[in-house]
């Protein structure tokens, strides 16, 4: 797999597809605003190929890490070591990088950008709404586990599997259908694909929701996604998907590059992603 060929240390985002990402933009930034004489870039790998691009970074002393993504934050952990044991509390990995002794590890950091933005509001005892079931379904469970939530319904095409998840991070709660109607829960998140560009749409009714309910949809392509639009017409707060994705990439920034980004340009990168 070809490599960049300046040789200056550089991390890159892996996923298929992958032209939608903004986190060479996010990454990018804040190289420039830090000085930084280092690349971010994006690199389209195929799950046949996931296993070649591993380890065609292995010995590559520029490579700092990649961020990973759709369909890959699975699969990933079979071909890097797992020093946080991810595989058993997360179960997906969405980092990859390069510890002391030069060996790949994978972590999370999709959890604490989830959280991020609700960090103000108090969900202690509330019921949750989770659509879709797949990886970064994972870390919104996750961290809904240690936020003290009543109850989780997992909206999902194979409810067999959200059932484990919710038996896999002892929540409370139930699976319902894609298309069944929504409860009257204080928080709906939007984990799948659905709706993002060159994807199906999601379809979902808001209207059960409560007064002073939060959506947050983590798909950012577009970032004004029909599922928020129908949430800011009823009223209701919302959260978009660049919170998520400026809150991951921030912490995946300072494990490549062991300097934290400067959080405060927040809104002239916002203004930059959505440009």
């Amino acid at each position: 797999m070809e490599k960049p060929h300046a040789a200056r240390p550089y991390a890159e985002v892996i996923g298929d597809p992958i032209a939608h990402s903004k986190s060479p933009l996010i990454h990018g930034f804040w190289l420039k605003q830090l000085g930084m004489d280092a690349d971010y870039r994006t690199a389209h790998v195929t799950p046949d190929a996931l296993g070649a691009y591993v380890d065609s970074r292995r010995d590559d002393p520029l490579w700092r890490g990649c961020n990973v993504t759709i369909p890959h934050k699975l699969s990933v952990m079979e071909h890097v070591a797992d020093p946080g044991d991810v595989r058993t509390s997360i179960g997906a990995m969405n980092t990859i990088a390069r510890n002391a002794t030069g060996a790949l590890f994978g972590t999370n950091t999709d959890a604490g950008g989830f959280y991020a933005p609700l960090g103000q509001s108090d969900f202690t005892g509330a019921n949750v709404a989770v659509i879709g079931a797949g990886g970064a379904a994972r870390a919104v469970l996750f961290a809904l586990s240690r936020m003290d939530v009543a109850s989780v319904t997992i909206h999902a095409r194979n409810a067999l599997k959200a059932m484990g998840l919710l038996a896999s991070f002892g929540l409370k709660g139930q699976v319902r259908g894609m298309e069944d109607s929504l409860g009257e829960v204080a928080l709906l998140v939007n984990t799948s694909p659905l709706g993002m560009k060159g994807f199906d749409p999601l379809n979902v009714d808001l209207s059960p929701l409560p007064e002073g309910a939060v959506v947050y949809d983590i798909v950012y392509a577009p970032l004004e996604t029909a599922l928020l639009k129908q949430a800011r017409n009823l009223g209701l707060d919302t959260v978009d998907g660049l919170e998520m994705l400026i809150g991951q990439a921030a912490l995946a920034f300072e494990i490549f590059f062991d300097v934290a980004p400067p959080r405060g340009h927040d809104d002239e990168l916002r203004a930059l992603l959505i440009a």
